[in-house]
């Protein structure tokens, strides 16, 4: 990781996932299930899925990052687990923010193959560490990545109280 950041913004994010999508399309990839990784790959996930015109989608809540470069030693599934049947047979995109490590792309990647027609995944940014190299990216850098969504800290109360969580 390099010291310099890459900012993006909402602005910026709008183009790029339509961009992202674009390039899905143009491959000629038609999915059936957008799979989430949950919390970043949402956003991914939602844009990807409009512009793509799948109303299937589907999220997987994965633990791994704990602070700015730090990790658990590897990713974590958290409950709830989809339910592999409900992939069966279908041609998965799984959508993600950024392909880091790519640990996490690889643990969700795994879980589904074997229960799957096809699976790809989508990503904004891909690192070149990467253990999964993604079939579908908007930007490859190895520059620390300021999300819209992850650079203010959590919303609190009015009067300074922190939210329960």
């Amino acid at each position: 990781m390099t010291e310099t950041r890459e900012n993006l913004t909402y602005e910026k994010f709008g183009g790029a996932v339509r961009e992202l999508a674009q390039i899905v399309a143009d491959d000629g990839y038609e999915p059936d299930v957008v799979l989430s990784i949950a919390r970043g790959g949402v956003f991914v996930a939602g844009g990807l899925a409009y512009a793509l015109d799948c109303k299937n989608i589907h999220l997987v809540n994965v633990e791994f990052y704990t602070g700015v470069g730090t990790t658990l030693a590897m990713p974590v599934m958290l409950a709830p687990v989809p339910n592999a049947i409900d992939f069966s047979n279908k041609k998965v995109l799984i959508a993600d923010d950024v392909a880091d490590t790519g640990k996490t792309l690889k643990l969700v990647y795994d879980f589904c193959v074997d229960h799957v027609a096809e699976v790809r995944s989508a990503v904004i940014y891909e690192k070149a560490q990467s253990l999964v190299k993604c079939e579908y990216v908007w930007k490859r850098t190895d520059d620390w990545i300021n999300f819209p969504w992850s650079v203010e800290p959590p919303v609190v109360r009015r009067g300074g109280q922190v939210l329960d969580a």
